[in-house]
């Protein structure tokens, strides 16, 4: 007995920095709104994204809209290898187990950016060849120019085929409905449009890729990022369908 606690437990068992977790779990945020929705002080704020960054729970990164911003991203990944080793550190069938790869999503989702060039496109690509056609994926820019040709290669390295996207504006999907409206540029998250049925986009704080293994390491993050949007995409699917059933 007397064993320390798994480091899960020990990074996120203060209120405070549970709050964090859950809050950067739904995307990413500055420091001034995540004090505003916890309703703490900005000091104990960043005291406690401090220690999840120790943790290797939290990642910042600055803004590339303005340098002075830092943008505050949960791994998830790394959330979910600790959960696991924390329910086997207690009992060993109590260890968690991989997700099961979600199955029968139905969804619209938009990805933005400022060129629809790469990040914005390389996200699309994914998602889609990861559901078919049960996903409407579709993607735009505030200030489209032409794909990148690092992007197409990045993609065909993983057997998806980008050669014929073409950039767009995103005023081309004005009034659309979409379940989901995802900005990986935090330039273009400073001009996002409402969009009817959303009311505030999902952010990524991605970094521009500019060599060709930034490309690589993006499509790497993105693949990633996406898995779990699935999950999130499945939970609110079966949200909507017990919802609408007829009471018995």
């Amino acid at each position: 007995m007397g064993q320390e606690p798994p480091a899960f437990l020990s990074a996120a068992g203060h209120p405070v920095r549970w709050g964090l977790l859950s809050a950067l779990a739904t995307g990413d945020r500055q420091v001034h709104e995540l004090t505003e929705l916890l309703g703490q002080p900005q000091n104990l704020v960043s005291y406690h994204l401090g220690k999840l960054r120790k943790a290797d729970l939290v990642s910042a990164r600055r803004s590339s809209a303005d340098r002075r911003d830092t943008y505050y991203a949960l791994n998830l990944a790394r959330c979910a290898a600790l959960l696991a080793d924390t329910g086997g550190a207690l009992h060993p069938g109590l260890r968690l187990s991989p997700p099961a790869h979600p199955a029968g999503v139905s969804a619209r989702v938009l990805f933005l950016c400022t060129g629809n060039s790469a990040r914005s496109q390389m996200a699309e690509a994914l998602l889609r060849s990861r559901t078919g056609k049960s996903v409407e994926a579709r993607s735009a820019g505030s200030h489209p120019k032409p794909l990148h040709p690092d992007a197409v290669a990045a993609m065909a390295a993983r057997g998806i085929d980008l050669a014929g996207a073409r950039p767009k504006h995103l005023s081309e999907f004005a009034g659309r409905r979409f379940d989901r409206v995802i900005t990986l540029c935090d330039k273009v998250r400073e001009v996002c449009p409402e969009f009817p049925g959303h009311p505030r986009p999902t952010h990524w704080s991605t970094p521009e890729p500019a060599e060709r293994a930034d490309f690589d390491r993006l499509a790497d993050a993105l693949d990633e990022r996406i898995t779990f949007l699935l999950h999130t995409l499945t939970r609110q699917n079966l949200t909507r369908q017990n919802l609408t059933k007829e009471p018995s």
